[in-house]
């Protein structure tokens, strides 16, 4: 019965032990969730951490706000073109654009606050772990010596009573890794779990940062656009409707707008850009102001197409740095090696930043259409069929054009307004989250902007 005994604890010890060295890798890891990056900036003034209550209050009192002056500006816009009129047009554009970005901040601040509970959480449970750990090691320490002492005892002056004994021990320690080892178990599937929400969490802040940033570029525009047509009319009603009479001119005007590329530093004039998105538009279906909205908003049709990764950049903003390793960095060499491109100095996005400086997130979208390298694998079959081309130019303004319309139209683009506002939301971000609605609205507001000037250029 004792040699049973002994054969049955010794067994007992080595599966713990293999389990244990497993629960060890899986714990090297769980340790490393500790340098996760620090929390997105604080946007508010106030070191007082609003209540949720608070937070909801003040949030729906700036929607209320917005709703207000939107039906302003429709009221506005509706009347005859007047320099005054315009004028109080743009200003409550601005006016609404202010509360929109003074939104985001409080949904930044509020998520800022989750990250750092989130951050905190995964913290507390690593160093449970980390205890366990250690008191897995104690007890197998002392199951070892129980071990090589089970065997001993049945010599020693105690004889079967002592080695009775010793086994009682050596069970009781083992029913005490048992439970150690399942309350490890459950501190891993909440790390596991606050891992996936802390994950999801960065990305709503870099896409909240994104918006943001298109809301700040938006208030410059208008700012300018007041600026410019003040100085052009100088407050004159005369001089503002001789201007918007002169409809050859502004057609002029819009056709030869310069928008400079990145590939070979050519440029595209507006009246180009028209064309070939009205090319696409011919093969694919979707809409071709659609197309120049969607193109504008991701690199303001091309001028814009990373600041990452250009000629004397630094380091850390190599492509090595700012790409998901496992994600992009491959297909980003295979990309650029097709083309004949340097993958060292071939420009892409820059991923967001934290207030510390620390990366939010992921960059490396490349070209006008702002594809990731490994989405634009996907779709190069699809471009190749109308192009022919082997390895189709994220960063040509023709193959974006495609590549941005054909995901558009499988992502519900169907020329209207709901299928268009669908597909621009799920282009940025994947999802409808209503979050992330400014840049899907932007987007119609544009597409009827680019209706217009296509409906001028053309007469």
């Amino acid at each position: 019965m004792l040699m049973v005994a002994r054969l049955y604890a010794t067994r007992y010890t080595r599966s713990i032990m293999i389990s244990f060295l497993r629960r060890n890798n899986t714990i090297f890891i769980l340790l490393t969730l500790f340098f996760m990056v620090a929390a997105v900036p604080v946007a508010r003034a106030d070191t007082a951490t609003p209540t949720k209550a608070e937070l909801e209050a003040e949030l729906n009192q700036i929607e209320a706000q917005i709703a207000g002056l939107q039906g302003q500006l429709a009221t506005t816009q509706s009347q005859k073109a007047k320099l005054a009129a315009e004028i109080s047009s743009l200003q409550t554009q601005e006016a609404v654009l202010r509360l929109q970005i003074k939104k985001t901040n409080l949904v930044i601040s509020d998520l800022n606050t989750k990250l750092d509970q989130t951050k905190q959480s995964i913290q507390q449970n690593v160093a449970k772990t980390k205890a366990f750990d250690k008191e897995i090691t104690l007890l197998l320490d002392q199951m070892n010596k129980n071990d090589d002492s089970l065997f001993v005892s049945v010599f020693d002056n105690g004889g079967l009573t002592a080695a009775f004994q010793d086994f009682k021990d050596y069970a009781t320690i083992s029913s005490e890794i048992a439970d150690l080892t399942a309350q490890t178990r459950a501190v891993k599937v909440q790390l596991d779990s606050q891992q996936t929400q802390l994950g999801q969490q960065q990305d709503d802040a870099q896409q909240l940062l994104s918006i943001k940033a298109i809301q700040q570029q938006s208030l410059v525009d208008k700012l300018s656009e007041q600026k410019v047509l003040l100085a052009q009319t100088k407050g004159k009603e005369a001089t503002y409707e001789s201007q918007i009479s002169d409809s050859q001119k502004q057609a002029e005007e819009i056709r030869n707008r310069i928008y400079q590329l990145f590939e070979g530093n050519t440029t595209v004039t507006f009246g180009q850009a028209v064309s070939i998105a009205e090319n696409v538009s011919q093969m694919t279906g979707v809409e071709a102001p659609f197309l120049l909205a969607i193109l504008t908003q991701e690199s303001n049709l091309g001028q814009n197409v990373g600041t990452c990764n250009r000629p004397g950049d630094p380091p850390s903003k190599s492509w090595r740095v700012v790409m998901k390793p496992d994600r992009d960095q491959q297909p980003f060499i295979q990309i650029t090696q097709a083309l004949g491109l340097n993958t060292d100095t071939t420009p892409v996005s820059c991923p967001m930043h934290n207030s510390d400086g620390s990366q939010l997130g992921w960059g490396g979208a490349m070209g006008p259409a702002q594809f990731i390298p490994s989405t634009w694998m996907g779709y190069i079959s699809q471009i190749s069929a109308y192009t022919g081309e082997v390895m189709p130019n994220p960063w040509d303004i023709r193959d974006a054009f495609l590549a941005a319309a054909i995901k558009l139209k499988a992502d519900g683009a169907n020329n209207t307004s709901t299928g268009e506002w669908d597909a621009a939301m799920r282009y940025f971000s994947g999802s409808l989250n209503t979050r992330y609605s400014f840049y899907g609205d932007n987007v119609l507001a544009l597409t009827q902007k680019y209706k217009s000037d296509i409906s001028t250029i053309s007469s």
